[in-house]
């Protein structure tokens, strides 16, 4: 990645600081808890592709009742749909009902991510485990 756009790369650089945060649905705090919605937020604004923004509540298992797909419609308020993610672009996932589960992508498919199964954030592989097999949609703000 040493020809990456400098802006990607220092998407890449903050994600990698927030390994080992421990998940927390709502919140955005490194080193203590964060969610994956408040990752991409928190590494974003860190970067300064985005101001402040004011997230509305959102259940954990929200995913499994609603059909609004709020988190991918989001997501597009910023940036628009790829079909092949870049590093530093956000790789979203279909869970239950809706796209509910999302990542930054670090060189596909390999991602970062927070992730409420490991409990932390950490590095993950699309094509392996329960991201595996799952309808996903690229966003990039560039």
């Amino acid at each position: 990645m040493s020809d990456l756009d400098p802006r990607r790369q220092a998407i890449i650089d903050e994600a990698k600081t927030w390994l080992g945060t421990r998940f927390h649905h709502m919140a955005c705090v490194k080193g203590a808890g964060v969610d994956c919605l408040h990752l991409i937020y928190g590494v974003y604004r860190h970067v300064g592709l985005v101001g402040e923004i004011e997230i509305p509540f959102y259940r954990p298992d929200q995913f499994q009742h609603r059909r609004e797909e709020t988190y991918l419609e989001g997501l597009l308020q910023y940036g628009h749909r790829v079909e092949r993610p870049e590093p530093g672009d956000v790789a979203i996932f279909k869970y239950g009902r809706v796209f509910w589960h999302a990542g930054i992508v670090v060189d596909w498919p390999l991602l970062i991510h927070a992730f409420a199964e490991r409990g932390e954030v950490c590095l993950g592989d699309a094509d392996q485990g329960r991201l595996r097999g799952r309808d996903v949609v690229f966003v990039s703000v560039f």
